[in-house]
């Protein structure tokens, strides 16, 4: 029970990665808030984790909804997952489509960091940041030009807040996952172009939510005290891989 006694705030916790966050924190004890835009998505997950979870809504783009989900309150640990993403070529990408990947994966993170920060430094206590990014914020693939850029805003990101707060106590890291299986994307890593792509991976698999337990709770448990600004990639030595 690495997190026995401690407070989690999850978000974009209605599904997929959110979800199974909450699920491995309370398994190690942690008491965790599961955020997102709609509650009753949060509820069937609340019910099935039991009492030492509860739902709030929470959107990340609006910033007066992430001050009340931090108003009296400091969390020990925070998730920072909320994500969405365009696929499509920069050519077509609109507007509107930069602006709603950049203020969710992006300006959404920083409210986010911040708004936990801000708790905690007012409350005269330490505590673990984790920044969810992805290996496109080290590396690009095609027609994602707006998810790689926020991603890799995050792992820059990570790094500055690091610095600032480490007087605090503070500790601010990011994930880095590669390709993971969910139900979002399941459909299409059975299909022929997924199992291509699954291929150009060294370790010839997708990972599993699974794969991400030990390096998150490395980062949200105080065996990670020392640790601040870092990086974690999680992807199978899919970045390793030759060009």
């Amino acid at each position: 029970m690495k997190l026995d006694g401690k407070s989690a705030l999850i978000t974009g916790a209605s599904s997929g990665l959110g979800a199974h966050f909450a699920r491995v924190l309370a398994m190690q004890g942690a008491h965790v808030t599961c955020v997102a835009r709609r509650v009753e998505r949060l509820e069937v997950l609340v019910t099935e984790i039991g009492a030492r979870a509860r739902a709030v809504a929470l959107d990340v783009t609006d910033p007066g909804s992430v001050a009340a989900a931090f108003e009296g309150r400091a969390y020990d640990i925070v998730i920072n997952n909320a994500g969405v993403t365009h696929d499509g070529p920069a050519l077509t990408t609109t507007e509107d489509n930069w602006s709603w990947v950049i203020n969710t994966d992006l300006n959404g993170v920083f409210r986010v960091a911040q708004g936990a920060a801000k708790s905690l430094v007012a409350a005269e206590k330490g505590g673990s940041i984790i920044n969810i990014a992805s290996i496109l914020g080290l590396r690009v693939a095609g027609n994602l030009s707006a998810y790689a850029t926020a991603k890799a805003g995050v792992v820059q990101m990570t790094k500055s807040l690091a610095l600032e707060w480490a007087r605090h106590g503070i500790r601010v890291n990011a994930l880095c996952p590669g390709y993971i299986e969910t139900d979002l994307n399941r459909d299409f890593f059975a299909s022929d172009a997924g199992k291509s792509l699954i291929k150009r991976v060294p370790q010839r698999r997708l990972g599993q939510m699974s794969d991400l337990d030990g390096p998150l709770l490395l980062l949200a448990s105080d065996d990670s005290s020392f640790m601040t600004g870092a990086e974690i990639v999680v992807d199978g030595g899919h970045l390793v891989s030759s060009l």
